[in-house]
């Protein structure tokens, strides 16, 4: 049979579906290289612009874990990138990152409001020069308004969003998400926003500018909520037992097994009580009983510590129970499931040696994402891509390097 000439032909790729992308990444710390890592994982050709003492997330390790002097949180949010290290106070480094993005589909950068505008390489000043461009400029809550110039961190904008304010139990102090919440839903935000608008530039020709925020991330990510709030004018209250949220109530929660912890989802709650053997609750076919939570918490848990978890699971599970053992990071590591998703993987790094760490989320069938590229030393292809995106010679490289432009 021969080939349609208007069938398109099957095209595969052994570094991901978006190779031969080109991203300009001033980004630093969480959101930024977070969503750039994922278009890294992905193909893209990220070119990670640092100033000359690198990014902050290079100083900076949660609980001060430095591998070989290498931050774990820049190894966490950095691999599949290159790096070139530019003075962007100095008019030849601001030449350089022009000509650079000059060729560049996509720009990503999470500086305050106005900074690459008074550097002289706003969105304006590079779209005059590559109309194709993307532009993608993420903040802490808002390029506009009277916060503009408010410091825009996680910790800050959960509280800003309710989300604290409805985490804790009832009678005690608000607490954050121990993970930065703000910074990776906005880095998930950043790729997805990305992709579309070089969607619409496949249509149209044209890039275009994209704005977001942490506090716009999180608000969505309290949609149904905060939705409840506007609708009904109620804030419910915490809960004074582990119950999973404010808004929803027995027997979802969380509970005290024999040996450790064990969720519950939502269940009628006389099958559940039916089978963990607590009377009482016969009547009671409601999933979500809001009256008298704590209490109904209370006396599950009782028959619950009888068991152990597995135990309870192998129970629970047959009987179609929405259930799961609270796992520690020992518990994740060793769960077969794991590693049948492949989501811990490692690479070598020249100075911090062996890395293990999260896999890449999303499998392709035909154009496989992989790491290609530990995360990058310091300046580590400053030559590489100045030859290749700014047009320097050896002579024009080594120049800009005894003047202090690179490093």
């Amino acid at each position: 049979m021969k080939n349609n000439p208007d069938q398109p032909t099957k095209q595969t790729s052994s570094n991901g579906p978006l190779e031969g992308l080109k991203i300009a990444d001033f980004t630093q710390l969480a959101q930024g290289p977070f969503a750039t890592q994922i278009l890294g994982d992905m193909g893209a050709d990220v070119i990670k612009i640092e100033p000359p003492k690198g990014d902050w997330l290079r100083h900076l390790s949660i609980n001060d874990t430095f591998l070989g002097g290498v931050s774990l949180s820049f190894l966490s949010y950095n691999r599949n990138k290159r790096s070139v290290m530019i003075d962007l106070k100095k008019e030849k480094g601001i030449a350089l990152v022009k000509k650079i993005v000059s060729t560049a589909d996509v720009v990503v950068e999470n500086f305050r409001p106005g900074v690459m505008d008074r550097l002289g390489i706003g969105y304006e000043t590079l779209r005059a020069a590559n109309p194709r461009l993307i532009y993608c400029a993420s903040c802490g809550l808002g390029h506009e308004g009277p916060y503009v110039t408010r410091p825009g961190q996680d910790m800050l904008i959960q509280a800003m969003s309710g989300i604290m304010h409805m985490n804790g139990l009832d009678g005690q102090s608000p607490y954050p998400a121990p993970v930065g919440m703000a910074d990776l839903s906005t880095g998930l935000h950043i790729v997805y926003s990305i992709l579309a608008a070089l969607y619409s530039r496949e249509r149209t020709g044209e890039g275009q500018r994209i704005d977001l925020n942490l506090w716009n991330s999180m608000l969505t990510m309290v949609g149904q909520e905060f939705n409840n709030f506007l609708n009904n004018g109620v804030q419910r209250p915490r809960p004074k037992s582990a119950i999973g949220t404010p808004y929803l109530g027995s027997p979802y929660g969380v509970y005290a097994t024999l040996d450790s912890y064990i969720a519950i989802g939502m269940f009628p709650l006389n099958q559940l009580a039916a089978l963990l053997d607590a009377p009482g609750y016969e009547n009671v076919t409601s999933s979500n009983v809001m009256e008298n939570r704590d209490q109904i918490h209370d006396d599950l848990e009782k028959y619950l510590q009888k068991k152990t978890t597995s135990e309870w699971l192998e129970i629970l599970l047959a009987k179609d129970v929405w259930c799961a053992p609270v796992y520690s990071f020992a518990d994740v590591e060793q769960d077969p499931q794991v590693a049948v998703n492949e989501m811990i993987t490692e690479f070598e790094h020249p100075t911090a040696g062996r890395f293990r760490t999260v896999g890449i989320p999303v499998k392709f069938s035909d154009t496989p994402s992989q790491i290609r590229r530990p995360p990058p030393e310091p300046g580590e292809h400053t030559d590489e891509i100045l030859k290749a995106f700014a047009g320097c010679s050896d002579a024009e490289v080594q120049n800009l390097r005894d003047e202090g432009v690179i490093k």
